[in-house]
């Protein structure tokens, strides 16, 4: 199925903390010199406005990235500066936050020039704008699907990967494939850090793909999950990041960011971090 269009729901509490970890453990790593490769399995277009249809239509950036936004840098502690600075740079450091970027956007603003950036996009509309967004930026773009693109790609030619898999869970059959593709790329690269998003539902399905971590070959998960504090009765009720070998003290500094931005003010979440296997 394609019928998954990101522009509805970019911004929304979700991508505040997945970007959020992301970003932070792409900076952690670059703490060595070592380049890293850097990989998104679903990636979208890239870029996203605010101001369209779509995103109107559901106004989910209202009660996420807007609000953090609202809130003010010096509501934020430093890991969330360098991620707010980003914002302001795209929105051309106006008061209203229009345009948000997507999981590639991010990986291109902090890319080093020793580190490289692929990318995989099965959509055919959202794969030509991410094509038309990567340009000549020495991105590769692969518009076919990402777990088995990735699968082809690994081990990467560079010393260190970061590889962040989020797809839609549009099928039931996601959960199986992402823990299915997530054990065979470590197996290929077990030193590599793994960041893959999930979305928590009424329905409990999330908890598929928790289980067939806990029961494959790879070690050193940790488990961070945001739940919205006023839930709805269907569909989404919070959002999950599974990171396999996290940069050492990650988990502390995520645990501090979710919790800058969880109360009424913001996001209003409750923030949960655990080992969901441990080393």
């Amino acid at each position: 199925m394609l019928s998954y269009l990101h522009g509805f729901h970019a911004g929304n509490f979700a991508d505040v903390q997945k970007h959020g970890a992301q970003a932070l453990a792409l900076r952690m790593l670059q703490a060595k010199p070592a380049g890293i490769a850097c990989f998104d399995t679903h990636a979208g277009s890239a870029l996203y406005d605010l101001r369209s249809e779509r995103s109107q239509k559901t106004a989910e950036a209202e009660q996420g990235i807007r609000k953090l936004w609202a809130a003010g840098p010096s509501s934020l502690g430093e890991d969330w500066q360098p991620l707010v600075n980003v914002l302001a740079d795209i929105n051309q450091g106006g008061s209203a936050l229009d345009q948000y970027p997507g999981s590639p956007e991010w990986f291109r603003r902090f890319r080093r020039p020793q580190d490289s950036l692929t990318t995989f996009e099965l959509h055919p509309t959202e794969g030509r704008h991410l094509a038309d967004w990567a340009g000549r930026d020495k991105v590769r773009v692969f518009r076919e699907d990402g777990l088995s693109g990735l699968l082809r790609q690994l081990p990467p030619p560079l010393p260190r990967l970061l590889v962040l898999i989020d797809p839609s869970y549009e099928v039931k059959s996601d959960y199986g494939a992402v823990a299915d593709t997530l054990a065979r790329a470590w197996r290929k690269c077990r030193h590599g850090v793994y960041l893959v998003w999930y979305p928590i539902l009424t329905s409990g399905l999330e908890q598929t793909l928790k289980q067939a971590v806990v029961n494959g070959p790879v070690t050193r998960v940790l488990s961070s999950e945001i739940h919205l504090k006023c839930p709805p009765d269907r569909g989404m009720t919070g959002s999950g990041m599974l990171v396999v070998n996290p940069p050492w003290g990650f988990d502390e500094r995520l645990a501090a960011m979710l919790a800058e931005v969880s109360g009424e003010e913001c996001l209003n979440v409750s923030a949960t971090m655990d080992w969901l296997v441990p080393e």
